[in-house]
């Protein structure tokens, strides 16, 4: 197959492979062909974009985020729970349409600038929001909450569980699925997400993975994520959140749990032994003051992938407080908890988690030409020596030069192609202002 452009002289780096010091990679159509060390380069008289300083990889597959949040960013972080269950914050259902999509377009316009090529994302308004964030060049796999409680009265403590709104919220995902799975080219993809166990009554939750299954789409939801979900399952269902997902039908290898901090051995065990996937947000639960114990979880049997979750989309950043954090809790540097093991969470292990890992989360001939470009040209990516060490240690968003999304470039000298940022940020401004002050007024 005839490349349509060779990216050459940059260093190359993919899980599972090794680096390549001074590379070439072709790209045709969304696919990559070939790639190798330079003296390998084939004759080429197409198109050739020498990339001398630069290190490839492959995109983060940022596999649990809420792009709107990002309108709590440097507020939240500092309240010490989420701002479902917060009094005095803007909650979803006060979030107006077009406030949905210019706060959804800022969160997604930072995750692409910071190389990540495809997201999980899950909030509110999401036939809105799905659009609005693939215009951008990303592919999203994306739901709007699903939940059967009245999330009006979550953050006073209320959990009735309605009906009504359960079916509400599956007829929504319902036609998110049929007027978006498979749209923008392949990049639109829907996935079944139900809130977390304490939002969602045993009903909901097995509807929804029904719905799943008969649809072929994977499950995400947020899983002991806090002592209070912990406690309202014990009280409600008798059991813990893990082996309520167990009992409906949810715990196997279709599933994206997110957090999943405090759980018991047995929820330890129960989780690794079905395959499921830890969507892991080192440093949002660090900074709240828990962490996952992703050492226990892998050994069990769990696939480990980042998320950020909100207020940030930096996932270099993910893979770093996810390397220290296990350290941390193993009390030394391991052989098996190193940089490839964090660059596996961000790229691949979340490609497997979505059930794409045979052509998506790798540079690799046959695999989608999904590619960042980081510019090692700076003193403290300088020396480079060992470039996953550096990447995984060192780099953080800012340094993502170039971006590509199924061969198509959407990020060029740090700057999106398919969106202005000054318009994102001053919408997302307006809309963020806007809500605040909402908010003060009800308090």
């Amino acid at each position: 197959m005839k490349p349509d452009l060779i990216l050459t002289d940059a260093t190359i780096v993919s899980p599972g492979a090794a680096p390549i010091a001074r590379g070439w990679l072709a790209l045709s159509g969304e696919k990559i062909v070939d790639l190798g060390p330079m003296a390998t380069l084939p004759a080429f008289d197409g198109r050739i974009e020498s990339l001398a300083g630069r290190v490839l990889t492959p995109g983060f597959v940022n596999i649990h985020t809420h792009a709107i949040l990002s309108l709590m960013r440097g507020i939240a972080i500092d309240m010490g729970f989420a701002p479902a269950y917060t009094r005095g914050v803007p909650h979803g259902h006060e979030i107006g349409p077009e406030e949905s999509v210019a706060l959804a377009r800022l969160g997604a316009l930072e995750a692409l600038l910071a190389g990540s090529t495809a997201m999980v994302d899950s909030y509110v308004h999401g036939d809105l929001t799905l659009p609005a964030m693939c215009d951008l060049g990303m592919r999203v796999w994306a739901c709007g909450r699903l939940h059967d409680v009245d999330f009006s009265r979550v953050h006073l403590s209320d959990w009735e569980h309605k009906d009504e709104i359960g079916r509400l919220r599956l007829g929504e995902l319902e036609k998110l699925t049929r007027d978006f799975n498979g749209a923008y080219g392949g990049r639109a993809r829907t996935i079944a997400i139900p809130h977390a166990p304490d939002t969602c009554s045993a009903d909901l939750l097995r509807r929804a993975g029904e719905f799943a299954r008969a649809n072929g789409l994977k499950v995400s939801t947020h899983l002991s994520q806090s002592k209070l979900e912990n406690a309202q399952i014990q009280k409600r269902d008798g059991c813990t959140p893990t082996q309520l997902l167990e009992r409906v039908g949810l715990l196997n290898e279709d599933l994206i749990a997110a957090h999943c901090i405090h759980m018991t051995a047995d929820d330890v065990k129960r989780f690794g032994a079905a395959g499921a996937t830890v969507a892991h947000v080192p440093k949002g639960n660090a900074t709240g003051g828990a962490v996952a114990h992703t050492p226990n979880l892998r050994a069990a049997g769990a696939n480990i992938a980042l998320g950020t979750d909100n207020l940030t989309q930096d996932m270099a950043e993910q893979m770093r407080w996810g390397l220290a954090n296990a350290r941390v809790h193993l009390g030394r540097v391991a052989e098996d908890w190193q940089p490839e093991d964090a660059f596996e969470m961000a790229t691949s292990n979340g490609a497997r988690a979505l059930g794409v890992d045979a052509w998506l989360g790798r540079l690799a001939p046959g695999y989608a030409a999904d590619i960042v470009a980081w510019d090692f040209r700076r003193a403290h990516l300088t020396p480079l020596l060992d470039p996953l060490g550096t990447l995984v240690h060192d780099a953080n968003g800012r340094d993502v030069q170039h971006v590509w999304v199924a061969g198509r470039q959407v990020v060029r000298d740090g700057e999106a192609l398919f969106a202005g940022t000054n318009a994102v940020r001053a919408a997302a401004q307006k809309a963020a202002e806007g809500l605040w002050a909402r908010a003060a007024e009800d308090v």
